[in-house]
Formats: structure tokens, C-alpha cells, sequence
């Protein structure tokens, strides 16, 4: 089935709809959503290689790619030619050759340059029907890829989950990108959700001539923006030319290399995460 049709047919009360998501995480053991500020930092990207790391572990691990119109984690995990299937219970996640279990709009357009043309109530309809009609199964890590900024989808996001667990956050160094995680953090400080902590990706490059670091978007700024807010800093990803390969390649740099630096430090933050459960 790959179709939009069976996203928003059922019309619930919110109280039905609250009771059917309820029902639906109740059998995943640990919730966290991705976030970030602003678009461009990685956050899917980010998403994608934490799924990776939890599987690689031994946790049984879904993403829920709530990013409506920009739906790339089916594409980063070469899934992009995926359908999934619907049962009495609901939509089946479609699964990837390492056990995660993926829902995402990108398999029910009926092209990859298909757009999605919402308003706010439709997409927030959306989410939740993907938070209640999502049949998961057991899980124990449901990572959830939230589009970026302040607005109605990551809100849903945040509002809908029963028991989530929290949020990992996800920038950049330059200020741009700072300004904006700063009022990411302040939301989700609002609403009384603990945030696991911060990630800085595309913090320096190797040149692969000289071996030179180079700190093309600036230095050191997720770890200021955690000391700032007091919450923990998870550790800096590199900008690195590995990973952006796997990703075109629909693979993961987990599982492309495992041994590499970068995957390392990816293990080291799940380790993180996962031992503050």
C-alpha cells in the first residue's frame, strides 16, 4: 500500500485517539525524541546512526520519521523503496536487514518527489495517527526523528507521547544554529521534558590531504550551549566524508565501519544515553 489515503480517514476524539496511542506505546520500553533548532544540522542523519548503535547492542529499535516533509531516514537506511502493509492493528513498520522497524510518510507517496502539501491540523493529525495506529510490537528503543523548529509537529510530538522518556538535541557549532537549540531547549524546558543532552555534529573536518582539523562551522559550540542550560554534553560528531558516502549509499556508517572513529564515538554516546535510563 502506497498511499496517503489511510493517513487521517479515521475520525477519533482526542480522547479515543489518546487512549489508542496509550495502547500503542505501551509495549516500548524507552522513548526519546531528536530534535534540533534548525534544518541542515544532521538530525536525521544523527537519528539514523543512534538506531544503528541501539540494534547493534542488542535493543530492539524503531524510528518514527515524524520530519512530514522531509522524510529522509527510509532514503539514509536504503529503504526508499519500501512499502508497508496494513492488518486489523493497524500500519505494519516496514524493517530494515538489521531488525529496525521504520514508519515514515516517504512509503505511502506515490513518488520519492512526491510533496506533501498540509496544513497544521492535517500534519498534527497525522503524527497522532501514526503514534496510535502504528502496530510496533515490542519494542526498546523508539527514537523519533522530529522535524525541526518550535511548531506544531515537534510539539505533537512532545505533547502525544505517553511516559517519553526525553530529548537528545542536535546542533551545529556556528551561532546560527545555536540560537535557534537554545530555543529548542527552552521549549522543551517549558513542557517539563528532560533532555538526555547535546550533540554537536559537523564539529571539524579532516582534510584528507594534510590531515589537518579544520573547524569549517566554528569550535566548541554544543559543549558552551550545555554548560549554558546545565545539561549534559554527548559528545561532537565530525564533519566526515565516510558518513555522508553511507548515507547516499542508504547504509549507515554503524554499519558500513564499524570500527571507524566516527562509529566509536556514535557507541559512546548511545552508552551514554542508555546508561541514563
Amino acid at each position: 500500500m502506497k498511499s496517503l489515503d489511510y493517513v487521517n480517514e479515521q475520525k477519533l476524539t482526542i480522547m479515543e485517539q489518546d487512549i489508542k496511542i496509550a495502547k500503542s506505546m505501551s509495549n516500548i520500553g524507552h522513548k526519546i525524541a531528536v530534535m534540533s533548532g534548525k534544518g541542515g544540522v544532521g538530525k536525521s542523519t544523527v537519528t539514523v546512526n543512534l538506531a544503528e548503535a541501539f540494534a547493534m547492542k542488542g535493543y530492539k529499535t524503531g524510528i518514527l520519521d515524524a520530519d512530514l516533509h522531509g522524510p529522509n531516514v527510509p532514503k539514509m537506511l536504503g529503504m526508499d523503496k519500501s512499502w508497508i502493509s496494513t492488518n486489523s492493528e493497524g500500519m505494519i513498520p516496514a524493517e530494515t536487514k538489521n531488525g529496525i522497524k521504520v514508519i515514515s510518510t516517504e512509503f505511502l507517496l506515490p513518488s520519492n518527489n512526491s510533496p506533501i502539501i498540509w496544513r497544521g491540523p492535517k500534519k498534527t493529525g497525522a503524527i497522532r495517527q501514526f503514534l496510535s495506529d502504528v502496530s510496533w510490537d515490542d519494542l526498546d528503543i523508539l527514537l523519533v526523528d522530529n522535524p525541526p523548529g518550535t511548531g506544531d509537529e515537534p510539539l505533537t510530538v512532545l505533547q502525544s507521547i505517553p511516559s517519553l522518556d526525553g530529548v537528545v538535541i542536535v546542533t551545529t557549532p556556528q551561532s546560527v544554529a545555536l540560537e535557534d537549540v537554545e530555543k529548542c531547549i527552552n521549549m522543551t524546558k517549558k513542557l517539563n521534558i528532560r533532555i538526555f543532552g547535546v550533540i554537536e555534529n559537523m564539529s571539524g573536518f579532516i582534510c584528507p590531504e594534510c590531515h589537518e582539523e579544520i573547524f569549517i562551522f566554528g569550535k566548541g559550540g554544543g559543549k558552551q550551549i550545555s554548560e549554558k542550560f546545565d545539561i549534559p554534553f554527548l559528545g561532537s560528531l565530525p564533519l566526515d566524508i565516510d558518513t555522508y558516502k553511507a548515507s547516499e549509499e542508504g547504509i549507515s556508517i554503524i554499519d558500513k565501519d564499524l570500527d571507524s572513529e566516527i562509529s566509536k564515538k556514535i557507541l559512546n554516546i548511545v552508552d551514554k544515553i542508555k546508561y541514563s535510563f
